[in-house]
């Protein structure tokens, strides 16, 4: 990994770089201490590590302008979409430019008879859909927060609807990306399926800014479904909640989300959202077909849950109701302040195969338990991915001590059931040491090859991924 390092430039390269960016973009350009530091922001406890400016272009060709700038003077650029990653992907530890994408939003063409479109990266997925929605389409990704397009193709997102439409590797037909030396490549063309050569585009799609600035995505787009149902089911246990979820996926039913919140994401959420729900842990499904259909499949999970020792199924179609259980659930990370005000959140994830996954989350609690910690657990259940969003006192320096204990842990038990140190948060900067023990040493040395190939003086958002 050495000879992927840079070091910080110079404040002669930088001050260079910022002199021209102002003349060239003026307003549109910022080295304020408190907009550098916005730009830093991590919502990790990974300490904040400001650019020395930011830059808003608007077009691709701006931001060719912007590299190639950066790269005759080594200078590091940081892509930068709505600051919401959880690994310090955004952060720049050896300073640099930061190239936030928020007035590139252009949706530059729909395509409803090909069922796909093209957006610029800063649009969000919100923005996309109240965009969409007079079409009869929409964007299925949702990763909670209101990401950009950018930002969730660069770390590959996921979210509650990947069990039923896949994650944004599956989602992705093509980008438009300025590489290092500020060139302008397309990935693809907006054919749903090629074997024209290298599959570039799943190549940058989850590269983390490191081998190059997304300024374009061309997307897959699914028809609103013509009937929605949703609901809750109580269980005695994760264990049965689990259980369920992948009995109701081995059993073929198309569940559109199916969630897991254990007991104290429930507490948690009924304090913050008013929701009254039974302090217990519970499934969030959704259904999404005809009518007949979305109505078949509630019934055949209800069915499936009780056998597991869950509780009536609670379903519900009135589209407010089930804007209201998943916004519900998108806030869950807020809503764990309630439980320890103060105190500061650690979200991470790891995924596990299906059939590992009730044995891996029931570890994972009694872990806690054991480590006197508390953590939330809330989980994609369908697709195998779980969170712990763990509620630290930063002054206590043993419980800062028992939570990197745990940490470890979690990675090595996921590891140990044959998954993955992060499902859909991705590596940036805090995951980086878990690499090793999940990738052998040669596709390590494959991955440092192709960073060096398309990024040889390592200036695309170094020290993140492999170097």
């Amino acid at each position: 990994m050495d000879d992927l390092k840079i070091s910080r430039p110079g404040a002669s390269a930088v001050n260079a770089v910022k002199a021209v960016l102002f003349s060239s973009f003026g307003n549109r350009f910022s080295d304020n201490a408190t907009i550098r530091e916005q730009h830093g922001h991590t919502l990790t406890w990974t300490a904040n590590q400001p650019p020395d400016a930011v830059v808003y272009p608007q077009s691709t060709d701006e931001v060719v302008e912007i590299v190639k700038l950066c790269a005759a003077h080594r200078v590091p650029v940081i892509p930068y979409g709505t600051g919401t990653s959880l690994e310090g992907h955004v952060n720049a530890p050896l300073g640099g430019i930061s190239i936030d994408t928020s007035m590139m939003k252009r949706v530059i063409a729909v395509h409803p008879e090909d069922l796909d479109c093209v957006v610029e990266p800063g649009v969000t997925r919100k923005e996309l859909n109240d965009y969409l929605r007079d079409t009869g389409m929409f964007f299925p990704i949702d990763p909670g927060a209101d990401a950009s397009i950018g930002g969730m193709a660069s770390t590959r997102a996921s979210g509650t609807n990947a069990v039923r439409y896949g994650t944004m590797k599956d989602n992705v037909l093509a980008l438009t990306v300025v590489t290092a030396n500020g060139e302008i490549i397309r990935t693809a063309r907006r054919a749903k399926k090629s074997s024209a050569g290298y599959d570039l585009t799943r190549l940058f799609v989850g590269a983390e800014g490191t081998l190059g600035v997304i300024t374009e995505i061309t997307l897959r787009l699914f028809g609103i479904p013509e009937a929605i149902s949703a609901g809750v089911c109580l269980f005695p246990s994760v264990k049965a909640a689990c259980d369920t979820a992948i009995a109701a996926i081995q059993s073929g039913i198309p569940i559109a989300r199916v969630e897991l919140c254990d007991e104290m994401t429930v507490k948690a959420v009924n304090l913050h959202s008013k929701l009254g729900l039974p302090e217990r842990p519970m499934l969030l499904v959704e259904f999404h077909g005809s009518g007949a259909g979305a109505k078949e499949q509630a019934e055949r999970f209800g069915e499936i849950a009780q056998d597991n020792g869950g509780g009536e199924f609670q379903w519900t179609t009135r589209p407010e109701d089930r804007s209201k259980l998943w916004q519900a659930r998108h806030d869950a990370y807020w809503a764990c302040f309630t439980l320890r005000p103060g105190a500061k959140a650690i979200a991470t994830d790891i995924c596990v195969p299906l059939s590992r996954l009730a044995e891996c989350v029931e570890e994972t609690q009694r872990d806690l338990a054991e480590s006197k910690l508390l953590g939330p657990i809330v989980g994609h259940v369908g697709d195998g991915n779980f969170h712990v969003n763990l509620l630290i006192d930063m002054g206590d320096a043993d419980e800062v001590k028992r939570t990197e204990a745990f940490l470890e842990r979690l990675v090595h038990r996921g590891h140990a059931m044959e998954g993955t140190c992060t499902g859909e948060h991705g590596i940036g900067q805090a995951k980086i040491k878990y690499l090793a023990a999940e990738h052998s040493q040669a596709t390590l040395d494959v991955m440092r090859s192709i960073k060096k190939a398309l990024d040889p003086l390592g200036i695309m958002n170094p020290g993140k991924m492999v170097g």
